[in-house]
């Protein structure tokens, strides 16, 4: 006998909702009131369930939230009840339903008062097998991808050896042992190193080369030229300093005696 939509109603034809086949998850007395729930639904409907789970996930809307988790628990009831694989699940039906409401009170002008309704709902998610042709085109579709990328790496990996080869000299073979450090690297047998001798310090880097340096640097200049000028200018200085200063034309000896 075909069900009936409520008392003397027409019949219906389809399926009843709550008589769908699949595995379903059933949230109850949910704090949002189902038509905000139901704007959610129908963006996931028919969908699979990775790509609903990825559209709940960025979901603007707060019963996007709920409804995520609804779904989660449905998935979850299909691959630990009925033994079914999660990759081959797909959101059969979903649908909410008006609950319970609650009722509050507000005040108003002149000592009145007016209802705030606060509505609820049902949210139910009900999940099933994908169709066989479905899995066989999708299984298809990931082999072709899989195949795509092996065959990108392996012709990048030819590149790159083919790369090598042309950079390396011709007749030469590519040495990363001891023998591709410069030789004055390799035969530095006096440098020390931190992780060796701890920290550097100023004196580690003082040398024969630099005790050298400061010996020539202390060491006076003999050059000819350089003695004449200072005799001469001495000399030409001791002479008008003795002479100009003296008032009475005496020598500086007089003067200290």
């Amino acid at each position: 006998m075909p069900a009936r939509s409520g008392r003397g109603g027409g019949e219906v034809t389809g399926v009843k909702t709550n008589e769908r086949e699949g595995t379903r998850a059933v949230l109850r007395h949910s704090r949002v009131s189902a038509s905000k729930v139901r704007q959610v639904l129908d963006q996931i409907r028919g969908q699979d369930v990775d790509r609903a789970a990825e559209t709940l996930a960025l979901g603007d809307r707060e019963a996007a939230a709920t409804v995520g988790k609804v779904l989660a628990s449905a998935v979850a009831n299909a691959a630990h009840n009925d033994g079914l694989d999660s990759e081959e699940l797909y959101v059969s039906a979903c649908y909410a339903d008006e609950g319970s409401t609650l009722k509050r009170w507000r005040p108003r002008a002149r000592g009145r008062a007016t209802r705030i309704r606060k509505r609820t709902s049902h949210v139910t998610v009900i999940v099933s097998r994908l169709p066989d042709d479905r899995i066989a085109r999708r299984r298809a579709r990931q082999a072709a991808s899989g195949s795509q990328r092996s065959r990108r790496v392996a012709g990048s990996r030819r590149r790159q050896q083919a790369e090598v080869v042309e950079s390396a000299p011709a007749g030469e073979e590519q040495d990363t042992g001891s023998g591709a450090w410069p030789e004055d690297a390799v035969l530095a047998d006096d440098v020390v190193t931190e992780t060796e001798a701890g920290p550097l310090e100023e004196s580690d880097f003082d040398d024969d080369e630099g005790s050298d340096d400061v010996d020539a640097v202390d060491e006076p200049v003999d050059d000819g030229a350089g003695t004449g000028d200072t005799d001469e200018a001495g000399a030409g200085e001791t002479d008008e300093a003795g002479t100009g200063d003296e008032p009475d034309g005496g020598s500086a000896e007089k003067k200290g005696k």
